[in-house]
């Protein structure tokens, strides 16, 4: 008998092993294009003009990436840390741009586990917490560009900066600028637009338009503020198509350019769809996604929509919880996806990621050091960075360092009876580049036998039997292979 191994694209890592049966369950560095498993592209450490790897460009974590065109066809990569913000051009010349006076923040978060540590709503109600702590989140960067000109801000400082691309010069405040804000981001309206402005939890400032220097109100400008309604903070904003959107802490608010008298309408477009960190938001496919505190969301207009995800039992139970701050959202829009890097339960700091394909409805998960980044555009490739501040060309190449791309399944039936398999048929774009490796076992829980791995060819002999059967698929040269649909020839051996 011909069975084929017809599992759907994605992983499924909700509730019990079981649950996750007929679908792939585990893996890393693997995605799916037209059903069609293939590895996640490889890396590149960044060079200088004399092709040499450029060495760390923070000595600290990167907590916030851009990069952007100047007027002149010059490309820059501006990297900010918690005590740090340092640009470098495309050739690989690294300048510090650190402002003299900035605020510096905290590599890790401290969190508050005590009685009114934190934001109402956030963990289970009714378990006793000490009296003890604060709350201090991981300091993060929110970057943008004012024309040409680099513009960032970081909550622990809340100054507005701004770097005229003159490399003998630090970032300088903003003129007039409220102060004690938390994030910026700029309109396609040009504006720019502050939030948390003045220290006020829930004030959206703008300046004029045309001029970040003016953010007085008055008849002769545009320059104006508002007070959302409810959502304890302002966390991050993000331009969408046709207007932007502001996150707190619970809410979501649409902010929309109406003109003169008041500039910008708000409407709440979603309530309980609060992000997890302030980097969590990115703009794709024209809408934003987001990483909320125990589940993904979506806006492209309209309302918040949560993503229904096959895999969020897995990442929030995995996630450090108290370095949930550095979250990091990044788009990878060649293959219709969006990444988030967290911190796993036992690390400080983000060595795992999440990632949804808009285009084809799926989720991956896998393993990988990055701190933050940005997608392609500016830069032929999209730019990451890691924990240690080396900066990487994504999705070049086939090389994944020390990492093996793979993936596992969930267990899937053979027949009511233990089957027995003597042959798989593989499908495969390159035979040879991957490994095939099965366990088996008679019933959930049940000590697994592992037979393999086994090297490919047409046909592959393999000798195994069981009810239940899980497949692994394994890099085992460093190629651009693509899996399918292989089959396994059964024969019914009617036991138990």
């Amino acid at each position: 008998m011909l069975i084929p191994i017809d599992l759907p694209p994605g992983f499924y890592r909700n509730g019990t092993e079981l649950e996750s049966a007929g679908r792939w369950r585990a893996g890393n560095l693997v995605r799916w294009r037209d059903n069609t498993m293939q590895p996640v592209g490889g890396w590149v450490r960044r060079q200088d003009a004399g092709g040499s790897k450029l060495s760390a460009i923070t000595s600290n974590p990167p907590r916030g990436a851009i990069g952007w065109q100047d007027n002149s066809g010059g490309r820059w990569i501006a990297v900010a840390s918690h005590d740090a913000l340092k640009v470098m051009t495309s050739s690989g010349t690294i300048t510090s741009i650190t402002p003299g006076s900035l605020t510096s923040g905290r590599t890790d978060a401290a969190v508050n586990v005590g009685f009114g540590g934190g934001f109402f709503g956030k963990g289970l109600f009714g378990t006793p917490r000490p009296d003890t702590g604060t709350l201090s989140e991981a300091t993060t960067w929110s970057l943008d560009t004012w024309g040409e000109y680099l513009v960032g801000c970081t909550p622990d400082d809340g100054t507005l900066w701004e770097w005229q691309l003159n490399t003998g010069a630090n970032a300088a405040a903003i003129t007039n600028a409220p102060t004690d804000c938390s994030a910026l981001f700029v309109t396609p309206e040009r504006f720019l637009v502050a939030l948390r402005a003045g220290g006020e939890p829930l004030k959206v400032q703008w300046s004029d338009k045309e001029d970040n220097t003016t953010w007085t109100a008055a008849a002769t400008n545009e320059a104006g503020d508002f007070t959302l309604q409810s959502g304890v903070s302002i966390m991050s904003g993000v331009n969408v198509r046709g207007q932007s959107l502001v996150l707190t802490e619970v809410d979501a608010y649409s902010m929309t350019y109406v003109g003169p008298p008041f500039v910008y309408g708000f409407e709440r477009v979603g309530t309980s769809c609060g992000i997890s960190s302030r980097r969590a938001l990115v703009a794709a496919h024209d809408g934003a996604f987001w990483m909320g505190n125990r589940a993904f969301f979506a806006y492209s207009g309209g309302a918040v929509q949560e993503l229904q995800s096959d895999v969020a039992d897995y990442v929030f139970t995995d996630i450090n919880q108290s370095q949930v701050s550095k979250v990091y959202a990044v788009a990878n829009s060649s293959f219709g996806e969006v990444w988030w890097f967290y911190p796993s339960g036992g690390s400080l700091e983000c060595d795992r990621y999440v990632a949804f394909n808009y285009r084809e409805n799926y989720w991956l998960i896998g393993e990988m050091d990055r701190t933050c980044g940005f997608d392609r555009g500016v830069f032929r490739y999209p730019v990451w960075l890691t924990s240690g501040g080396l900066i990487y060309n994504q999705e070049t190449g086939t090389d994944h360092e020390a990492d093996t791309p793979y993936a596992e399944s969930g267990p899937f039936s053979l027949g009511q009876n233990t089957m027995h398999v003597v042959e798989m048929w593989p499908d495969e774009k390159t035979q040879g580049d991957v490994t095939a490796t099965f366990k088996t076992r008679q019933y959930s829980n049940d000590t697994e036998r592992e037979y393999g791995p086994y090297t490919m060819s047409a046909p592959t002999s393999v000798r195994f039997a069981g009810r239940e059967v899980k497949l692994r698929i394994t890099e085992a040269s460093n190629n651009d292979w693509r899996v399918g649909l292989p089959r396994l020839i059964v024969r019914d051996g009617g036991g138990r």
